[in-house]
């Protein structure tokens, strides 16, 4: 079993910045693309940005040039740093993580989410 831990969302004015950190435990044996997606009340999840192992990332459109997504392989860490912050960027973000676990095969894990609201 594979677990992620999500941190760092809260309330922030717009224009400011939130950095999300989300750390995956468990019996790990490999961990491909990490990422961030976020989802409304009644919408689809969204990818919001991705990174594969050797850091090559994607963006979604809505957040290229503000937000920048990195990890830390040692440390299973996938981080989101969130700069100029709008209010539409407000909703629950949640991490991804395509894993290699001991005894389960491959899938995407999931985390429990983070709320991040951005205020006018």
């Amino acid at each position: 079993q594979v677990q992620l831990v999500e941190s760092g969302g809260g309330l922030v004015q717009a224009g400011g910045s939130l950095r999300l950190s989300c750390a995956a435990s468990g019996r790990i044996f490999s961990i491909n693309a990490m990422g961030w997606y976020r989802q409304a009340p009644g919408k689809q999840r969204d990818m919001v940005a991705t990174i594969t192992r050797g850091g090559s990332t994607n963006y979604a459109d809505s957040v290229k040039g503000r937000f920048t997504i990195s990890r830390d392989n040692a440390k299973n860490t996938v981080y989101l740093q969130m700069n100029s912050l709008k209010p539409e960027d407000t909703t629950v973000y949640y991490c991804a993580a395509d894993v290699i676990a001991y005894n389960s095969g491959s899938y995407r894990a999931w985390g429990q989410g983070t709320q991040v609201t951005v205020s006018s």
